[in-house]
C-alpha cells in the first residue's frame, strides 16, 4: 500500500496567530495560504486551519474533540515536549505518564492553541497498545 496521509481542517480566527502557534511553535511547514486558510505539514500529515467568524469557545476538559499524533520514538516525543515548553506554548496539561505498569502506558501532554483547539501529543512504551491490547478497556482519564 502507498504511504496515505491523514488530513485535518479545524477553525482559527486569525491567520497570523495560526502560523506563530503552529509553524513558529510547533514547526510545522507552512504550505499554501490565503487570507482565510493555511495548509500545515504536522510531521508528515496535512492539517488545515479555515477561518470563522463566530466565536470560538473552549470546550470544558479534553473530552469529546482533540487531535495530535501518536510518536513512535520517545526522543521525538521529548524534542517536540521541550520545544513547546522553549516556545511557551500553552500546556492545557502538563506532560504525564498514564496507565503506569500496564501494556497501556504512555507519556502525554495536551496543549491548545489561541482558538481553543486541543492537541495530545502521545508515546506508548509499548507500540502493541496504539490499536491493540484490547482486554485494557480504559481509554484516557475517566471524565
Amino acid at each position: 500500500m502507498n504511504q496515505v496521509l491523514f488530513h485535518l481542517a479545524f477553525p482559527v480566527t486569525d491567520i497570523a496567530q495560526t502560523k506563530a502557534f503552529y509553524a513558529d511553535g510547533l514547526g510545522c511547514e507552512i504550505g499554501r495560504e490565503s487570507p482565510i486558510s493555511v495548509i500545515l505539514n504536522l510531521y508528515g500529515h496535512q492539517i488545515v486551519a479555515h477561518t470563522v467568524k463566530e466565536l470560538l469557545t473552549p470546550q470544558k476538559g479534553i473530552y469529546p474533540r482533540h487531535f495530535g499524533l501518536v510518536f513512535t520514538s520517545e526522543a521525538d516525543w521529548e524534542a517536540l515536549l521541550d520545544r513547546a515548553k522553549q516556545k511557551n506554548l500553552h500546556f492545557y496539561q502538563e506532560a504525564k505518564r498514564r496507565f503506569v505498569g500496564l501494556p497501556t502506558e504512555h507519556r502525554t501532554f495536551f496543549l491548545e492553541d489561541p482558538f481553543h483547539n486541543i492537541l495530545e501529543f502521545k508515546y506508548y512504551s509499548h507500540a502493541s497498545a496504539i490499536f491493540g491490547d484490547r482486554e485494557y478497556a480504559q481509554v484516557g482519564d475517566t471524565i
